[in-house]
């Protein structure tokens, strides 16, 4: 193999490749990136066995031919480069070596054979939807801080991606919180789907398209597969159902107090600041028309701030972990949130007050201090 490539353009792929790419993994094949060659664009692959990620770019080539180079190492190397420069890759006559060089600078990287790279499955048949790609990202960046960090529940380890002729829906859960948004826009008519995304594959989604690009999705037996700008992202399937969500969101709350979003939020991490390093627990304490927001640990002391808010229904406390609480309040877009709460022991909702062409549920269990 022997060709040209610009800087940027390799660059650009590579970034997104970095991600796919397990840094511990046992397999040395896996640390490495596949490197395809034709006469107008070389082609480039990484996996990890559950997630993988093709993309190509423009390049000029003398010689094609198929090769593989540690993924991370070629990309420090390639980002140290000087910006738009001109980049040669060029394998040696005996095929163990590759020369990567540009300008006065010249390296030679060791290669592994490309027919140990193993081959990803093969996407079948045309789309089964179109994802916008703005209300995907939203839903993902909305939902995944939400999914378990305990690999023992596998079924709790992605988000729940629900589609339908007319909307877009995302929900995750790790049992203490759960994060669902729908998005008013079409996926295609006659969608009707519903499936499991692991959390990698989530993040790797996001980074998928550059800015507006659709999305488009199909799946086969194992696998999922999402396009876009030239780029196929391959994903195992999780095996396992996800939980009937839907009883989750509670319809009774009756007590409603609306904040404002930043006030509230710079309140909560003042205050949790000394609040118990393990449970992260801030109270909620509710009088009329306002809401001290207190937390304290014996043996380093405590905090409060009052926020005043429109309030009139009995007095009492609820306890949040403080966490969970910025988590919501980090990413919902809305001047105003709301709390919806029933009593102290049942769980509270939080959403965005207005927000246009999405609805955003946040269900948290209150805790037990």
């Amino acid at each position: 193999m022997e060709l040209v490539v610009r800087k940027n353009d390799l660059l650009k792929e590579l970034s997104l490749l970095q991600g796919i790419v397990e840094r511990k993994n046992t397999i040395p094949i896996l640390a490495n990136v596949l490197l395809e060659a034709d006469s107008t664009h070389v082609s480039l692959l990484a996996t990890d066995l559950d997630v993988g990620l093709r993309s190509k770019c423009e390049a000029t080539v003398a010689k094609s031919g198929t090769l593989t180079l540690p993924a991370k190492k070629l990309f420090e190397i390639v980002s140290a480069l000087p910006d738009n420069s001109e980049i040669r890759i060029e394998e040696d006559k005996g095929g163990k070596s590759v020369t990567v060089a540009a300008d006065r600078f010249e390296s030679r990287m060791q290669t592994l054979p490309a027919t140990e790279f193993p081959t990803p499955p093969q996407e079948g048949g045309t789309a089964e939807a179109t994802l916008p790609g703005p209300g995907l990202k939203r839903m993902i960046s909305h939902t995944r801080f939400a999914i378990t960090s305990e690999d023992t529940r596998y079924f709790l380890n992605g988000a729940q991606l629900v589609l339908r002729p007319d909307s877009m829906s995302m929900v995750a859960t790790d049992g203490h919180r759960l994060a669902f948004m729908s998005v008013h826009e079409s996926p295609g008519k006659g969608v009707k789907s519903e499936v499991l995304l692991p959390r990698k594959t989530l993040n790797e989604v996001a980074r998928l398209t550059d800015g507006n690009s659709p999305v488009e999705f199909s799946q086969g037996e194992n696998h999922l597969f999402f396009r876009a700008d030239g780029r196929l992202l391959i994903s195992r399937k999780i095996d396992a159902n996800f939980p009937a969500y839907e009883r989750v969101i509670p319809k009774s709350n009756d007590k409603r107090i609306e904040f404002d979003r930043d006030r509230l939020a710079a309140a909560v991490r003042r205050v949790r600041l000394l609040s118990n390093e393990r449970s992260k627990a801030v109270k909620f304490v509710v009088g009329k028309d306002q809401v001290e927001i207190t937390s304290s640990t014996p043996e380093v002391g405590e905090a409060h701030e009052v926020l005043s808010v429109d309030y009139a229904g009995s007095p009492m406390q609820i306890c949040f972990n403080a966490d969970y609480v910025d988590n919501f309040l980090s990413v919902v877009e809305t001047e105003a949130v709301q709390l919806e709460f029933k009593d102290e022991m049942s769980q509270a909702v939080m959403k965005p007050v207005g927000g246009d062409g999405y609805e955003y549920t946040y269900v948290i269990m209150p805790m037990r201090i």
